[in-house]
């Protein structure tokens, strides 16, 4: 669940879980031992738990869960090979119980342990079901794989679809588009975990026992490392795009917290257009990042007060184009620099810096160009009151099909319907701020170009 708001429909959605795993693992039923198996992998599953948090949260600077394949899943597969369906649910619990967790503590750590024990109970049962049980214990290979690479593939399905259900539950969002990217993102770990999962379980059947499955375990202290580093680099790339997101807001008060309004919007859009995650990624970056061209204007042109003249507007109209300069060499950006270089493309072509039109513009620049209208409409500033939500959609529906791409303008109406919109009220000074009948653009400030 990472550290998101869960929401009235979130809790629900995790006790709705919790209950159904006590259940499950009720019908199971518990008791049949071998014991000392469950206590063991109970005790590998704690250990290795405890090692990838505290990489993570050394590299990362986070406690949030890395998630179940980087939480040695081939532990949770061996325990489905070698137990009971019962005792098999028993062998995440403890770890995904005392694992750290953002407020509310208690009911995180309950969904992380249930999610993972219903993962687990299902993947005995089909491996079970499918006869694996009986071919393990005679070593008929390979007919052993077939009901394996199924149980992994059960486990994989089982902890998507659930991880995926809390995120529509608490945030909303499109069902097919997340459950689509959870199970294509663990389909191939899934597998291949599931491949070594099944070799601890046939060395522990072995004459060294468990101490034979657990050398199994070496390989991925060295992959969890490598993870570590990647976790490393990630944590890299926000603090680079909040660096130079700073440093936009620091030149350019009157945009103070409006990068990140646009990212969020822009967020809500990519979702209603169901773009993969991979890109809604990146479009978060994106409109983060969109202004950063603000950096090569000067300063007192950013901040002047009265009317722009036609050089001081030539200037600003050059910020797209020193923003994408900026973060040229930046590898991680992707697809998010053609959005920060033409996020003023006009869908009629009378926009700047190339004079793109219609599908020309790159999609995320057609979708940064509402969300910035939309928030910049919205703002209330020193030198005018934001508009109502509601009058700032009639504003851009007027400008559908002229300055922007009609889709992009419903995506965001569907959104603001969806998840409600704030609008950014009078900063300390500026409750007296004038209505004036601006349009969706603002020549006369060049913060808000």
């Amino acid at each position: 669940m990472g550290g998101q708001p869960l929401g009235v429909g979130g809790q629900v959605y995790a006790v709705a879980v919790i209950v159904g795993a006590l259940v499950c693992t009720a019908l199971c039923g518990v008791g049949g031992g071998p014991w000392s198996r469950v206590v063991v992998l109970a005790g590998l599953y704690v250990a290795c738990e405890w090692l990838m948090r505290r990489q993570a949260s050394s590299t990362a600077g986070t406690a949030a869960a890395p998630g179940p394949w980087a939480a040695f899943f081939p532990v949770l597969l061996a325990a489905a090979v070698l137990l009971r369906p019962g005792e098999a649910a028993l062998v995440p619990v403890m770890g995904a119980v005392f694992t750290p967790a953002a407020p509310p503590r208690a009911l995180r750590r309950a969904w992380n342990a249930a999610q993972l024990a219903l993962a687990a109970c299902a993947a005995a049962v089909v491996f079970d079901a499918l006869g694996g049980t009986g071919e393990l214990a005679r070593h008929q290979f390979p007919e052993v794989l077939g009901p394996t690479l199924l149980a992994a593939l059960s486990f994989c399905v089982v902890t998507g679809v659930l991880a995926g259900g809390i995120r529509v539950a608490a945030e909303r969002a499109d069902p097919r588009t997340v459950w689509r990217g959870a199970l294509l993102r663990s389909l191939v770990p899934c597998l291949g975990y599931g491949l070594i999962g099944l070799t601890m379980a046939v060395l522990w059947q072995g004459p060294y026992g468990a101490f034979a499955a657990v050398l199994v375990l070496l390989p991925l202290t060295v992959s969890s490392w490598v993870f570590a580093q990647f976790q490393r680099e990630e944590a890299a790339h926000q603090a680079t795009v909040s660096a130079l997101v700073q440093a936009v807001e620091i030149k350019d008060e009157y945009t103070r917290g409006h990068s990140e309004r646009v990212s969020r919007a822009s967020v809500l859009m990519a979702r209603e257009l169901r773009m993969a995650e991979e890109r809604v990624a990146s479009l978060r970056i994106a409109g983060v990042l969109h202004d950063i061209g603000k950096l090569g204007v000067p300063t007192r042109v950013l901040r002047k007060n009265g009317p722009l003249t036609d050089d001081e507007h030539e200037a600003v109209q050059l910020h797209p184009t020193f923003g994408h300069e900026m973060v040229r060499g930046i590898g991680f950006l992707g697809e998010a620099r053609e959005g920060i270089l033409h996020h003023h493309e006009r869908i009629d072509g009378r926009g700047y810096p190339a004079g793109l039109a219609g599908e020309q513009i790159p999609e995320f620049a057609r979708v940064i160009a509402v969300a910035d209208a939309f928030d910049s409409m919205t703002s209330t500033r020193s030198y005018r009151r934001g508009r109502p939500v509601d009058e700032a959609v009639v504003e851009l529906e007027r400008c559908a099909g002229s300055q922007f791409d009609p889709v992009m303008v419903a995506a965001l109406i569907r959104a603001v319907r969806r998840h409600g919109w704030e609008p950014v009220g009078p900063a300390p000074g500026d409750e007296d701020a004038p209505d004036l009948p601006l349009g969706i653009r603002e020549p006369t400030r060049a913060g808000a170009a």
